[in-house]
């Protein structure tokens, strides 16, 4: 697998690890061009969704060559899910990246309807999707990424012991602003892009609310789409609107946020947001 992997994407290694809570992930490490991990340490950038978004986002790692614009150096660690679980990351990132006691928007549920009506989901996917929402435990998935798969990485690869980061898009945008909220010392910025605050009575409008005035001094970076925005779809509507909301709730506070506004679909606006979060974060 790792011999694979590393034919298709320049530079990055591929390994399967259990976490303490017992799930397995798939997990991909990509270093820079040149990286000689005995001289030159480097911070590591998470990217979550790794199924999904390694293949956008493993390559811009040659940002850092970039003479226009250079990005500093990291190593990035993309997660997502091994073997047969790799099929149906769509409904594991449910249980994993949603902070637990996340309500579960009518919108929501009217969206993944209009899935199975259109053929786009079957009955039995809904319904698995929608299943892994009533026991969500974004808790367990960031001790993963901070306590056991972090060690492993910096035994590894010779990472920096400080300046690392952390991107999550859509729900894993979702995650990341509860990373930013409940463990944001381990991080030295953050971005959140589109993230999927479907409900105005999510868990992290209560987790802003009970940190008070003082906002963690990580850098945070949200992104959002103009599509989301202007579309038909409530549930993209509410997302956009609620991210708005949080960010208005920052506004008359002091900390390192960062916000843009992408010219995308909530689908096509990952790397975007990516690219965002790195010139916005991490450029020289």
């Amino acid at each position: 697998m790792s011999t694979m992997w590393q034919g298709c994407l320049a530079h990055t290694d591929y390994f399967e690890m259990r976490s303490s809570g017992g799930h397995d992930y798939g997990v991909w490490v990509t270093t820079p061009p040149n990286y000689d991990r005995a001289t030159a340490q480097a911070p590591v950038v998470y990217v979550l969704d790794g199924n999904w978004t390694v293949g956008m986002t493993a390559p811009l790692i040659i940002t850092q060559l970039d003479p226009m614009q250079s990005i500093q150096p990291y190593v990035q660690v993309t997660v997502g899910y091994a073997s047969e679980e790799a099929e149906h990351w769509e409904q594991l990132r449910n249980r994993d990246l949603v902070p637990p006691g996340e309500p579960v928007a009518e919108e929501y549920i009217d969206a993944v309807e209009t899935a199975v009506e259109t053929g786009t989901m079957t009955r039995g996917q809904a319904d698995a999707y929608l299943t892994e929402l009533s026991d969500s435990r974004a808790d367990m998935f960031l001790n993963f990424l901070t306590d056991d798969l972090h060690p492993r990485i910096e035994s590894d690869y010779g990472t920096a012991p400080s300046g690392h980061g952390l991107f999550g898009y859509s729900y894993g945008g979702l995650f990341s602003l509860y990373a930013w909220l409940t463990k944001s010392t381990f991080f030295d910025s953050i971005g959140a892009g589109s993230p999927g605050i479907v409900t105005a009575d999510s868990q992290v409008f209560a987790l802003l609310q009970a940190m008070g005035d003082t906002l963690p001094a990580t850098k945070l970076h949200v992104t959002f789409n103009d599509r989301e925005i202007l579309g038909d779809m409530a549930v993209y509507q509410n997302l956009a609107k609620n991210a708005a909301t949080f960010l208005h709730h920052l506004t008359s506070r002091n900390g390192a946020v960062t916000s843009a506004l992408m010219h995308e679909t909530h689908v096509t606006g990952l790397q975007a947001s990516f690219l965002s979060y790195l010139r916005t974060c991490r450029a020289r």
